[in-house]
């Protein structure tokens, strides 16, 4: 649906997008992650045809996009929300109703339309209040309606709910899979949440530095990072310097802090790399690891327990080697973990993800 083809942009003599390509689908949730201040926002206000690129081009069904009247029809297709609410000093009737005045709707069909989407966002009975005294998910819930009363094709959203509480940005989040699944609509957004964009996206970008490094299914990037920066933003604890000494029945053997570690790669023997492992693939136990079909088993020391939501993540020390382990608080009672227990890791060949040393920017 969307061609996105080198496209840069210069603020002041200075790049904030360095040649960004991409394809967009119809009808997909696509996000676009990364650090801040890489260039989100940018991007998705020339998409959203707030702002021209200084090079490169956009097209919409093989159609470009970037030099468009104000008056072309094909900005109505285009619909935008951003991360600070837009409330204006007026009733939530008259800040949802403005696109379709625009539109020269009649009064009786603009009624309609908004009375539905004030049912669709949650806010019935809502539409005599001041926006400006909603709370901040409602002040988002009615940046929704208003841009999608009108019926874009496109929703762009930029970091919809960075600002909202666990609460808000659910019901963010069920509108958004509701305008994609029920009405058809294509949604590119930007999000910091990485469980979000897990959640949400059907295919996901990682943004640094201008340009898009890597961009995949879920699975792809979650699990397969094209490198050190990507494995690192996306939280893979366990980043390992290594070297491939061997090929041992099928798989990679590579040492690493003086331990072996199998793997399932092609990269030749001799080559160093580097090894990724995410802590909820691995394994802990308190004894003698049990009978599994796990290549990779080591023995280590308990250094520290470090809490985050529900789980924890568990530092263990094995001679010169330090990875860390996801378990459960039942766990950490059950198994009465503590530094200094003795602990036993285990993990298995294609849990480990191989990336050739060196490649640290991406691979795009």
């Amino acid at each position: 649906m969307i061609d996105i083809r080198n496209i840069t942009k210069e603020f002041d003599g200075n790049y904030v997008l360095a040649g960004v390509s991409e394809t967009i689908r119809k009808g997909e949730i696509f996000a676009i992650i990364g650090p801040s201040g890489q260039g989100k926002t940018t991007l998705l206000r020339i998409l959203g045809l707030l702002e021209r690129p200084t090079s490169g081009q956009v097209l919409l069904e093989g159609r470009s996009i970037i030099h468009l009247s104000d008056n072309d029809p094909v900005r109505r297709r285009i619909g935008m929300v951003f991360q600070n609410h837009i409330a204006f000093k007026d009733s939530v009737y008259n800040n949802i109703a403005i696109g379709l005045r625009y539109r020269r709707f009649g009064k009786d069909e603009i009624k309609k339309k908004l009375l539905q989407k004030l049912d669709e966002i949650g806010l019935t009975g809502y539409e005599n209040r001041k926006a400006t005294t909603l709370s901040g998910g409602e002040k988002q819930r009615v940046s929704l309606a208003r841009v999608m009363i009108t019926g874009p094709d496109i929703l762009i959203l930029d970091e919809p709910t960075a600002n909202l509480d666990p609460v808000s940005t659910e019901v963010i989040e069920n509108l958004i899979r509701y305008y994609n699944k029920e009405l058809g609509t294509t949604v590119i957004m930007s999000t910091h949440d990485l469980v979000q964009g897990q959640r949400l996206a059907d295919r996901v970008a990682v943004m640094m530095n201008g340009r898009f490094i890597q961009s995949g299914t879920i699975f792809d990037v979650f699990t397969r990072p094209c490198s050190v920066d990507v494995a690192k933003f996306i939280g893979i604890g366990n980043i390992l310097p290594g070297k491939i000494i061997r090929k041992e029945n099928g798989l990679s053997v590579i040492l690493t802090h003086d331990i072996e570690i199998h793997a399932i790669s092609d990269i030749p023997e001799g080559t160093m790399v580097r090894l990724a492992i995410r802590p909820e693939e691995i394994t802990l136990y308190t004894g003698p690891a049990q009978l599994s079909s796990a290549r990779n088993v080591i023995s280590g020391t308990v250094t520290d327990i470090r809490p985050f939501g529900i789980i924890s993540l568990i530092g263990v020390k094995s001679g010169d080697l330090n990875l860390s382990a996801q378990v459960t608080w039942q766990s950490i009672n059950e198994l009465d973990l503590k530094p200094g227990i003795q602990v036993v890791l285990s993990f298995k060949a294609p849990s480990v993800h191989i990336m050739q040393e060196g490649n640290h920017h991406g691979c795009l």
